[in-house]
């Protein structure tokens, strides 16, 4: 049997191993300076070789993460024998390499062990706490704040209270979690902190600042509402990496490649971007000396990632999996399918940004292209497809929006929410196969979808809850999705 990684197995291991990177700096000096919320596979293939790698590059043994984990203990399963080592597998058409990370010092159950999460916010030797929560994780209402009202949110704001008055109680959601850690920095010390969210929202930092200052007031503590003003900063970001699914084959491989067993194995493209707002309340890692761009303004560059990346994304899983292509990299093969997503990026998406500094757009909108390409990544068009109801108001809808207020009917944008209508509708392909609806709002969404085939797009664009009424309201947009519609409804009989 193979021996499983940790420390001890990696000190013995063979350090000349082709395609094999160690971790550059000694994990077991590391001290932890971060605490993360959300450690699954995203925040091990980015943001933890990031930080490892900035601590290499200054020589600071300070960093080191603390992982909690969302409801899943499995990250917790993973990565407690193995020290918190884990390898990420980088993989191109070309060739595979094998980087293992040292960076995370600690796992901790977010939902069993809320207490050590808080305890870490608390500790006045981090001064950053990070998150990768998904668009989902973040309990708001239909205009971005607090979902006040929700079993959730009311067991995040007692369970506030609670810490702020010396009790202990469990929080309903992560960032309840956080801001009860940071009503216990309050209690401890009031160092400041900056909270640092890496998930794919507009206006990220802003976003998560406005949820956790409503929570903080609710609580009703004056003083510790005030210093969550004064005393926490919450810095926006965009992130980027291909983080799919890891399989059997790739723990085979990276066997093969390291001699030892890893059950924390995460693959990875070799593609990473990570553009960070200057904005910090204290210290900070030097991710800058990693690859990460540290600006003034982060918008930017989030809003093409957003409306490109993301956005093709989301066109290449719902048309994709319609015509029983299982993955993105096969959605991107085909010829219809390739054209569809340059029309969406060119036509539609373009004329909506401003440049980011450095960037070409269009041939940032071709290297999307061919990173989907790649072989390697078997990211599924059901997996992208999830969370329909989260993504596309803000990869899709709001780039309609932008186009029918300049006066054009973005033809690529409304084929894109014909073929997610006609997922949700129809729940299978071409072939008959199932197609999972795997949504916040898939109680709501089947309730609209379900009638005649004639009005499936009119009564879909009644969930308010994604669509505005600029474009829910506009006819030539309106029928150009009705036409992509009833297209679709005749190939996927």
């Amino acid at each position: 049997m193979t021996e499983r990684l940790n420390l001890h197995a990696l000190a013995n291991a063979d350090p000349g191993r082709t395609g094999v990177t160690l971790p550059p700096i000694d994990p077991g000096a590391l001290t932890a300076g971060i605490v993360h919320l959300g450690v699954g596979a995203f925040h091990r293939a980015h943001q933890a070789v990031y930080t490892e790698l900035a601590a290499a590059a200054t020589g600071e043994t300070r960093w080191g993460i603390v992982g909690a984990t969302g409801r899943s203990g499995a990250v917790v399963r993973q990565l407690q024998p193995q020290d918190g080592l884990y390898g990420v597998l980088t993989k191109d058409a070309a060739e595979t390499s094998l980087r293992i990370v040292g960076s995370i010092r600690q796992v901790v159950s977010g939902s069993r062990d809320q207490e050590a999460v808080m305890d870490a916010v608390a500790d006045r030797r981090v001064s950053v706490t990070t998150l990768t929560i998904t668009e989902k994780g973040y309990p708001r209402d239909a205009s971005g704040g607090l979902a006040v009202g929700t079993d959730a949110v009311t067991a995040d704001i007692e369970a506030v209270r609670g810490v702020l008055s010396g009790r202990s109680g469990g929080s309903g959601s992560s960032v309840g979690l956080l801001t009860a850690g940071l009503a216990r920095r309050f209690g401890a010390t009031q160092a400041p902190i900056s909270v640092v969210s890496c998930d794919n929202l507009p206006g990220n930092g802003p976003q998560l600042a406005r949820l956790v200052r409503d929570m903080a007031d609710r609580a009703g503590d004056s003083a510790f509402s005030e210093w969550v003003r004064s005393g926490v900063a919450f810095p926006a970001t965009m992130v980027d990496r291909i983080v799919p699914a890891t399989t059997d084959g790739d723990r085979a491989e990276e066997t093969a490649l390291l001699g030892l067993h890893d059950e924390g194995l995460v693959v990875a493209e070799p593609f990473g971007q990570w553009v960070i707002e200057d904005a910090f309340a204290g210290d900070r890692p030097a991710w800058e000396k990693a690859g990460a761009t540290v600006t003034a303004d982060v918008a930017p560059f989030e809003k093409a990632k957003l409306r490109m990346l993301n956005a093709t994304h989301c066109l290449l899983a719902y048309l994709g999996a319609l015509r029983g292509i299982d993955t993105i990299a096969g959605a991107a093969a085909d010829d219809y399918l390739i054209a569809a997503a340059r029309a969406l990026q060119t036509r539609d998406v373009i004329p909506t940004l401003d440049t980011p500094p450095g960037m070409d757009l269009a041939e940032y909108g071709e290297s999307i292209l061919t990173r989907f390409l790649n072989p390697s990544l078997p990211h599924t068009t059901a997996q992208v497809a999830m969370d329909g109801s989260q993504k596309l108001p803000i990869r899709i809808i709001a780039t309609a929006s932008d186009r029918l207020k300049a006066g054009t009917v973005p033809d690529a944008c409304a084929l894109t929410l014909a073929a997610w209508m006609v997922f949700v509708y129809r729940g299978r392909d071409k072939d008959g196969r199932d197609l999972p609806l795997s949504d916040p709002l898939a109680d709501t969404l089947r309730e609209h979808a379900a009638g005649s085939e004639a009005g499936l797009a009119d009564r879909m664009f009644a969930v308010k809850q994604m669509f505005p009424e600029d474009v829910a309201g506009h006819d030539g947009f309106r029928a150009a999705v009705r036409t992509h519609v009833d297209r679709l409804l005749r190939e996927i009989p």
